[in-house]
């Protein structure tokens, strides 16, 4: 699936395939039954002696059991690595587009003046502007916006089209159970490794956490795809993304405890992963500073509870920052779907060159967003200064250019975020919250400043400063990263690793439940839920929903059965390939449908083509995909492998002339539920237990079957599932944006039109 189809509906999710987590167990449990046989066997054949043979049984099993811990260690480095790689390279190219180091082409500012304390454009001889004209300065900072942009989207149209976007939604469809080919593969994680840089110093209002959790998983699939135990197994690639998914949170944000997910299954393996990834981050050090972030600050001053009131207003403002943009975002993807699709390295390019151009005159938009939060979390009486920015003389001027930075960030944020380049939100989401916070502290002081003894401030004291602005930039950081994605505990763990401050968890608890309570009052989804579904991604969300609906009203009814017996090898052949389903329910007959079991058409053409090879069968062989009463069904399929065990089971099968035995590759025990079951139920086992399918019977007959996508294509319409800032409702942005291409698409025919008159009259010349 390209990101740069129209057609990413809930119908184009039927062809993405699934899988079925039931019979993965049930294929890795046969495997640890036959190791475990074969550990019994040899301890048998030594009389209880210790011999070679079992010496080498001991230490296959000890390199297996720890050959998880190996691999995660593995992907941790490389992530560390490669996000050091990147922010190195990032901060390099957005220093580019303001000047140059004469002592080395390749050092960027901060370390072309290292040697240095303070501020760096003063006293630093070998940091050069482009030029002392302001206009020239101006001219060649768009220029270097449009020449990156440029390169990034070129390369991701055409080398890597998976590499656009943040990545997100993909990954927790991934990690639920669904395969995009080629969406964690090779090209993928190169091309967005490259070009993740180049979209950061354009300016463009996105950030790079986002996809850094993409570039993360990529290794991850990358580095255990070359052992068989997970390249086999798809629960256990799944726990390795899972830790790789964390370790790139982690080394996006220098947190190695907000990373792993609380998943007792995988917690761990996430920990250590991450761990090892912040650990590689930190030797590298690519920032000079010996922190894992370059925003990260430590603060040494308490709060106050009159500033309760203050910490409110930020979670309001997180709350309905999130509501607005993801609203607002959704309806600029719909138009981007519909006008945009084949036109995105003009986009890409014309939104940097827009940013800068606006950008450069505001002096927080103009700097690096990460650089930014440093310089607005930092304390005033330590190095905060930036351009004046604690000045008394200056606040009101300081204010209305983080009010103006705030807002057109924001506006910056909604139209940039989901164009084809790698794009994340959210570092562009903190950055808002963090100017906007900031300005709420300039002011909360200034009233302080004028109002010393009034009741409020009654428990400051006259000359220990009372309010610190940087704090409530850090706490509207939260509020905003947490409005957007709607997140809660992770937020939490994050920005106190970011800060270090333990005096600070209960006002960032309060921004982030009252940002919460905003969200839920508005019925808001997280930008990456909202995402999901308008891109059509078979995805069960964790919410309960009440459909009121029994599961007979989604089932599939027209269904392609085997009959269990009675078929021959040539019908077979034919009926799986013209019904180009994943697997076929096993019935009696085709009269009473009495169900018996079910098969994946994978391991059925597996199992015919193995015995093809070992035997040479006739059309007319008969096949049975039931037991005789006199074989055990069961034991069979428990020890089944179809992975490694193919060969000698087919010789089993064919046991007798003409008959060709299937039946142990079928499932004798599917997972089935009534028609009259909620659908409700159904969604919970779908979440719980992972199948691919359901089978629906009454009384034994076979009736119908359901999947997740037959499940999604009802969720749009559920009695309790509208949102209130739903994506498809057509808005004021939305007509906006349909007025302007239709002026633009109508001064191009009056263009082109007035080009075809001048080239008609010059040749008649």
């Amino acid at each position: 699936m390209s990101l740069d189809t129209d057609a990413r509906t809930i119908g184009t999710a039927n062809s993405m395939p699934s899988l079925d987590w039931i019979e993965d167990s049930i294929l890795e449990r046969s495997r640890r039954l036959r190791e475990a046989k074969d550990v019994y066997a040899s301890s048998r054949r030594s009389n209880g002696q210790i011999t070679f043979s079992w010496l080498i049984s001991q230490a296959r099993k000890l390199v297996v059991a720890s050959q998880s811990w190996f691999v995660v260690s593995i992907v941790g480095a490389g992530i560390g690595i490669n996000a050091a790689i990147i922010s190195i390279i990032t901060e390099w190219l957005s220093d580019m587009k303001m000047g140059y180091c004469s002592d080395g082409w390749w050092l960027n500012q901060q370390f072309c003046c290292w040697e240095l304390d303070g501020d760096e454009d003063s006293g630093c001889d070998s940091w050069h502007l482009w030029s002392t004209v302001s206009v020239a300065r101006w001219f060649i900072y768009v220029l270097f916006a449009a020449i990156f942009s440029f390169l990034a989207s070129h390369l991701v149209r055409s080398l890597a089209k998976y590499a656009a976007g943040s990545g997100i939604s993909e990954i927790k469809c991934i990690l639920s159970g669904f395969v995009m080919q080629g969406f964690l593969g090779f090209w993928t994680f190169l091309i967005k490794s490259l070009t993740l840089p180049l979209v950061i110093a354009s300016g463009l209002s996105v950030g790079k956490e986002g996809p850094s959790v993409h570039v993360a998983c990529s290794i991850g699939n990358l580095v255990a795809g070359r052992f068989s135990r997970f390249s086999r197994s798809q629960s256990k690639m799944r726990d390795i993304l899972a830790a790789a998914s964390a370790a790139g949170v982690a080394v996006a944000f220098g947190s190695p405890i907000g990373g792993p997910s609380f998943n007792i299954k995988t917690m761990w393996r996430s920990f250590l992963c991450a761990l090892v990834a912040t650990v590689t981050l930190s030797a590298m050090n690519p920032f000079r500073t010996g922190k894992l972030v370059l925003f990260q600050v430590t603060y040494d001053r308490d709060w106050h509870f009159f500033e309760i009131m203050f910490f409110v207003i930020l979670g309001i403002f997180g709350g309905l920052y999130g509501a607005f943009v993801i609203k607002f975002n959704m309806q600029v993807a719909s138009f981007r779907r519909k006008h945009l699709g084949k036109h995105g390295v003009a986009e890409a390019v014309t939104l940097a060159t827009i940013t800068a151009m606006i950008g450069y005159f505001n002096r927080f938009l103009r700097i690096d967003m990460t650089e930014s939060m440093s310089i607005l979390f930092r304390e005033c009486e330590d190095g905060g200064d930036f351009e004046h920015l604690c000045q008394t003389s200056v606040q009101w001027r300081m204010v209305n250019s983080l009010l103006l930075a705030t807002f057109v960030r924001m506006l910056l944020v909604i139209v940039s975020y989901g164009c084809k380049v790698p794009a994340g939100i959210f570092v562009p989401s903190m950055a808002i919250g963090a100017t906007f916070g900031r300005m709420l502290g300039i002011l909360v002081k200034a009233l302080y400043r004028a109002y010393p003894t009034s009741g409020i401030f009654s428990v400051c004291q006259p000359d220990v400063p009372c309010i610190t602005p940087g704090t409530y930039a850090f706490l509207g950081a939260a509020a905003a990263l947490s409005g957007v994605m709607r997140i809660t505990l992770t937020v939490v763990v994050i920005m106190f690793e970011l800060t270090g401050a333990l005096t600070y968890i209960l006002p960032t608890m309060i921004v982030l439940l009252v940002t919460k309570a905003v969200g839920d009052v508005l019925g808001v989804r997280g930008i990456a839920e909202e995402a999901i579904r308008f891109n059509g991604y078979p995805f069960l969300e964790k919410d309960d929903h009440v459909y009121d609906a029994p599961v007979s009203r989604v089932m599939r009814r027209d269904i392609y059965t085997l009959r269990a017996k009675g078929m021959t090898l040539m019908d077979v052949e034919n009926y799986v390939d013209a019904a180009k389903v994943k697997g076929f329910p096993i019935v009696v007959d085709d009269e009473t449908r009495t169900l018996a079991g079910y098969i994946g058409s994978h391991a059925l053409r597996r199992a015919i083509d193995q015995a093809k090879q070992i035997h040479d069968l006739p059309p007319d062989t008969l096949c049975t995909f039931s037991p005789d009463p006199s074989e055990r069904p069961e034991a069979r399929w428990s020890a089944i492998s179809i992975e490694e065990d193919m060969e000698s089971n087919v010789l089993y099968s064919v046991s007798s002339p003409g008959i060709l035995k299937l039946w142990p590759w079928v499932n004798q025990m599917p997972l089935t539920v009534s028609s009259k079951v909620p659908l409700e139920v159904v969604m919970q086992l779908f979440k719980r237990m992972g199948p691919r399918v359901i089978l629906v019977e009454d009384l034994g007959v076979l009736v119908g079957l359901t999947t997740v996508k037959d499940v999604l294509h009802l969720e749009p319409h559920g009695q309790f599932n509208s949102p209130i800032v739903a994506w498809s409702n057509r808005g004021a942005l939305d007509g906006a944006l349909e007025e302007l291409w239709t002026w633009l698409a109508d001064v191009r025919s009056s263009i082109n039109s007035l080009y075809g008159r001048i080239s008609r009259r010059w040749r008649w010349r």
